[in-house]
């Protein structure tokens, strides 16, 4: 298993023989409904579109998950696997073979992957996005991916899983809180799921960020405090940070494959 971050919650998996490109933004700047003073992100250089893709996987309809200039810069033949959220971006933007997992729902990629959407982070009062538990259907090992740090204890079904990406620190607003939960919602999943390895997502990485959002974000707390609590509760999981386009090989240790 590979993965390469792209920076922000931009992710290329490579699992199964199959390359999934994960909520990506590529090019162009990132705003939220063209509000530019409110919040901004720039890029040193733009990202290279990934040579083959297999798949698009959106956890969010959100422009940092599901982000339209990088959207209409990919090829709209890709399969995407999306939230119902994201999906009526894609299908807006001209996608034409995209499937919508609500919770709980499963999508096979070449019959070697095998998604499964789980409950994620809360947008608005109503709307809950999605993680992902990823599964390489020739080795049993597994991913699960949640951007903001929203972990339901319906994952608690799917363990162990070797591999997980979200979000290690916080990052809060005043009299809102935490926006993006890392500090204690990572310790608490990594205790459900035992992975072998752990990587932060949402981190900045070779993106600048401006506005008045920006001013107000505080962030709280750091990796080596993570490393510490999963030491101190007997857990062996690995945090890896990487740097932003390195393709890392993960240090994973194979399974036996299970009978289905």
């Amino acid at each position: 298993m590979y993965l390469t971050w792209l920076d922000s919650n931009s992710w290329l998996l490579e699992i199964g023989q199959q390359n999934i490109l994960i909520d990506p933004w590529l090019v162009g700047s990132l705003t939220f409904a063209n509000l530019d003073w409110l919040f901004k992100g720039l890029r040193n250089q733009e990202r290279s579109i990934p040579d083959h893709i297999d798949l698009i996987l959106l956890s969010q309809g959100l422009e940092d998950h599901a982000h339209p200039p990088t959207l209409k810069q990919l090829d709209k033949q890709i399969p995407v696997v999306a939230s119902p959220n994201a999906a009526k971006v894609v299908r807006e933007l001209g996608y034409t073979n995209v499937t919508s997992l609500a919770h709980g729902e499963s999508y096979k990629l070449n019959q070697q992957v095998e998604i499964t959407a789980v409950p994620g982070s809360p947008i608005g009062p109503t709307l809950i996005e999605n993680g992902y538990v990823l599964k390489d259907l020739t080795t049993d090992l597994k991913l699960y991916y949640e951007p903001h740090g929203y972990h339901s204890p319906q994952l608690k079904q799917f363990a162990p899983i070797d591999v997980i990406v979200t979000p290690l620190i916080d990052l809060a607003l005043p009299v809102v809180g935490a926006i993006i939960r890392g500090q204690q919602k990572a310790v608490e999943v990594a205790e459900w799921l035992q992975p072998q390895v752990m990587l932060p997502t949402a981190s900045p990485g070779d993106v600048m960020y401006e506005g008045l959002l920006v001013k107000l974000l505080q962030i709280v707390g750091n990796t080596d405090e993570i490393r510490s609590q999963l030491a101190q509760r007997q857990l062996s999981t690995q945090i890896i940070e990487p740097r932003p386009g390195d393709r890392l090989e993960l240090p994973l240790q194979q399974r036996q494959v299970q009978s289905r």
